[in-house]
């Protein structure tokens, strides 16, 4: 019958302290002394996990985040762009054509609302700031389009309306570029690229930090999330301005937005955490990448995409931060004031959620030394340190080395000893390894401190053969 290899015998030895267990510290009543837990009883499954190879516990037990990668990917990527379509797409109507609105209502349900304006530039600057897709002037028969804020509806919207338009015996529509895109990012897909690369540096910073850095204080938290920001920051910018030439300019101020952003989701992710504990990639990844990335607008506009993924443009944090770069790289889009917002509203939340989360977070953690509850995380990280142990030493005795009982290795003179486990020749190579030569080392004993009853008399000899 197998064992369970996570049964490690606890640490009894803690010294007493004077007075006896019970002893009252000067100034004070007494201490409560804390129960002794009971012997917890596992589940027949954890109990059969026990008994698995320490390294396969490990690996199992982390099997989670590539099963949910695949299906967050699905659920979100696949879902959200495999067939996109144009719903609620705001048009600036100049002056008024009732025969336009309404052939387009008949012919496309649904897909496109008119918004008439009385003069046409209030309406290049609304498609500019992006509220507007396109403008369409019935007198001039023209289009305005602006493809630095939206390349997709820029270039999908006029073909469409115009189809419906020679459809009614108009003329092709002359299509007027207001922001063109430059050389150096054809398609617009520069913002949402490096806004990727903003969060996923962000939330990764903070999600060691979570893993890692539990019993650490908020202040040490928080300088690891500033200076890694920062870091950050001026790589990914300078990879993607200087390095690369998908951006011209603008790297000082672009270093400085994405130190702001980076730091707001790292304080965001380290707030989540302490609740969730190793599993922060889990609410990380939903809120920074898969809901973020196709709500962000950076692929395709809001008004192509289904819900909730629509609806969500309005608060996650990839809309914000492609808006305040198309609007400082291109001039297009609304200002940095919402984006400003939002980072606030991330930063402070994360800020909340430390504070409530700390305390929450050592309560249970007393409250597991005090009942001796473990996770089978534990248990296996455990068990895997006490069989590398093993390892450690069944690989100093293959080369004829042990360790003493401070740690420390000796080498004994024994010229004649070789490992056959070595043995073999060069194709079909040794037991143990490809290679056959003789180990370098000789078999020694474990000899303790208090055994010896003089001074060596082969310390020469010893010192050149440990040389060796």
């Amino acid at each position: 019958m197998s064992t369970p290899r996570n049964d490690v015998p606890r640490n009894d030895d803690v010294p007493e302290r004077p007075g006896g267990a019970r002893a009252a510290r000067p100034g004070r009543r007494g201490t409560r002394q804390a129960p002794v837990p009971a012997p917890r009883q596992h589940s027949a499954y954890r109990r059969w996990y026990a008994t698995l190879h320490p390294s396969l516990q490990l690996i199992g037990l982390q099997l989670w985040m590539p099963l949910f990668f695949i299906v967050g990917f699905c659920l979100c990527y696949v879902f959200a762009f495999h067939a996109p379509h144009p719903h609620d797409v705001p048009i600036a109507l100049v002056g008024s054509d009732p025969g336009f609105v309404r052939a387009v209502q008949q012919a496309l349900p649904g897909e496109f609302v008119f918004h008439s304006y009385d003069s046409l530039a209030q309406a290049k600057r609304d498609v500019v700031s992006g509220s507007m897709a396109v403008a369409y002037d019935p007198a001039s028969n023209a289009f305005f389009t602006a493809s630095a804020h939206q390349f997709q509806v820029a270039t999908v919207v006029p073909a469409t309306l115009t189809a419906v338009l020679t459809g009614a015996g108009v003329a092709a529509p002359q299509v007027t570029e207001l922001a063109p895109l430059p050389a150096w990012d054809e398609y617009g897909t520069v913002a949402m690229y490096v806004m990727l690369a903003w969060c996923i540096g962000g939330y990764m910073v903070a999600m060691f930090i979570g893993i890692m850095g539990g019993p650490l204080r908020h202040r040490t938290r928080m300088a690891v999330i500033v200076v890694g920001g920062l870091v950050i920051s001026l790589i990914t910018n300078t990879l993607a301005g200087p390095v690369l030439g998908a951006i011209h300019g603008h790297w000082v101020v672009l270093v400085l937005i994405a130190w702001g952003w980076i730091v707001a989701i790292g304080l965001a992710v380290n707030g989540l955490s302490y609740f969730v504990g190793r599993f922060v990639a889990a609410p990380a990844m939903i809120c920074f990448v898969f809901l973020s990335m196709p709500s962000s607008g950076g692929a395709y506009p809001k008004w192509f995409m289904p819900e909730p993924f629509a609806w969500l443009n309005n608060v996650v944090v990839g809309s914000s931060m492609v808006d305040m770069i198309k609007h400082q790289v291109y001039g297009v889009g609304p200002g940095p004031t919402r984006g400003l917002v939002t980072m606030a509203c991330y930063a402070g939340a994360g800020l909340v959620l430390m504070y409530f989360g700390k305390k929450w977070w050592e309560r249970r953690r007393i409250r597991a030394i005090v009942t001796g509850r473990t996770t089978m995380f534990q248990d296996a990280n455990t068990a895997n340190r006490e069989f590398l142990g093993q390892q450690r030493d069944a690989e100093l005795e293959r080369h004829g080395l042990t360790s003493t009982e401070t740690g420390t290795l000796s080498v004994l003179r024994d010229d004649g000893w070789e490992d056959d486990r070595t043995a073999g020749d060069v194709f079909t190579g040794a037991r143990d390894g490809l290679e056959p030569d003789p180990t370098p080392t000789g078999r020694i004993a474990v000899q303790r401190t208090a055994e010896r009853t003089g001074p060596r008399t082969d310390t020469a000899q010893h010192g050149r053969h440990a040389d060796r």
